[in-house]
């Protein structure tokens, strides 16, 4: 069953004694809990900013989800019946980002298997323990399904044949891009692109309504903007143990979030289900149809620069999913701040991470891989 507990999900914010407490807003979008604290300002202008970062929030859920009536959905629908369609600019820019960022990692993350995620059941709100039937994830994977089957070019689509249904626009405006896709197998999951992606815009609304001090927690991709009471202090989070039993409910590590940071947590604790006693979680690997079962959790901690909300969420995937060979998978994505829980609960970090972390569990040992 899912771990309903698990919604604070890798990080959660560590309040300092003394301190005034920033002005805190909540809710629930992209499957998680979404938390914005805004320090340094009046509540009515941090609240007024909250909003319209909750608001943008809600509009990319719905533009972009995966199994209900979306913008995505549209698509996905037209790729399985071997149509084009016509998209809008943003939602082709995110495919071509999404194409380069899978690229990068090898596909080990690829938000092109949207239907072996559904196959395996996780593309519901209500997870169930039930196993797919094997033949048809063997099937599915032979097909090789990915995002690069993908092709975005500006201009309409072309007209169907004659009989042949014609796709509507979707998208904001006008659209002004046509989808093409080599494989019908094809579907698009950005369940672990978006929520990075959703972090960039809320810096960049919060910014520009003159917030220099705020923190923004997607289910455990977390960025920081500037300090916790504006004056300096940094903010500080936790990061959650995969097993929080093992830990007395204790977060593994804390670590100071400097402006403009970001740091994002994939783990087998935020969506999975259990048969006769193995755990099955929600980030498959691509070469076998099955979830990858080396890892516990990975946490990666971004530089700031370009697209460091995104690159926080999608680059933890595929270091997850490499198992044994995290290292060298994060030296390819260029991630120098890596903590990984193994699935015999060792766990590793890299100098970098290290460097930045405070161990909260007692006698815990970590390993420092160069």
């Amino acid at each position: 069953m899912r771990q309903l507990l698990s919604l604070l999900a890798a990080a959660w914010l560590l309040a300092g004694c003394g301190q005034p407490a920033p002005w805190r807003q909540e809710s629930y979008v992209f499957g998680t809990r979404v938390e914005l604290l805004i320090a340094g300002m009046p509540e009515a202008q941090a609240r007024a900013a909250g909003d319209r970062v909750l608001r943008e929030f809600d509009r990319l859920h719905r533009s972009y989800h995966a199994w209900q009536p979306s913008e995505l959905s549209a698509l996905n629908e037209a790729i399985a019946a071997g149509r084009s369609h016509e998209v809008s600019a943003e939602f082709a820019g995110y495919i071509r980002e999404a194409q380069a960022v899978a690229a990068a990692g090898d596909h080990l993350f690829d938000p092109g298997i949207g239907r072996l995620i559904a196959l395996w059941g996780f593309q519901t709100d209500d997870i169930q323990p039930r196993l797919p039937d094997a033949a048809a994830v063997k099937a599915l994977v032979a097909q090789h399904p990915s995002i690069a089957d993908l092709g975005a070019t500006q201009g309409q689509c072309p007209e169907p044949r004659s009989g042949e249904p014609k796709s509507p626009p979707s998208g904001r405006g006008s659209g002004g891009w046509c989808v093409t896709s080599r494989s019908n197998s094809v579907a698009i999951d950005f369940g672990g692109y978006l929520k990075g992606v959703a972090l960039d815009r809320a810096a960049a609304s919060l910014k520009r309504d003159g917030v220099a001090n705020a923190l923004v927690n997607i289910g455990g991709n977390v960025m920081a903007l500037g300090t916790r009471d504006g004056a300096g202090t940094p903010w500080r989070i936790g990061i959650q143990h995969p097993r929080p039993q093992t830990a007395g409910g204790a977060p593994l590590a804390t670590l100071e979030l400097k402006d403009g940071e970001a740091i994002g947590t994939s783990g087998d604790y935020h969506r999975y289900f259990e048969v006769n006693g193995r755990r099955y979680c929600h980030l498959l690997d691509p070469r076998t149809g099955f979830p990858a079962d080396a890892t516990q959790a990975v946490t990666v901690l971004i530089a700031p620069g370009a697209s460091t909300g995104m690159r926080s969420d999608a680059l933890s995937k595929p270091i997850f999913i490499a198992g044994r060979e995290w290292r060298g998978m994060a030296k390819k994505l260029g991630v120098d701040a890596v903590l990984r829980v193994g699935a015999d609960g060792t766990v590793s970090a890299t100098p970098a991470m290290q460097a930045r972390l405070k161990i909260e569990v007692p006698d815990l040992k970590l390993e420092v891989v160069p």
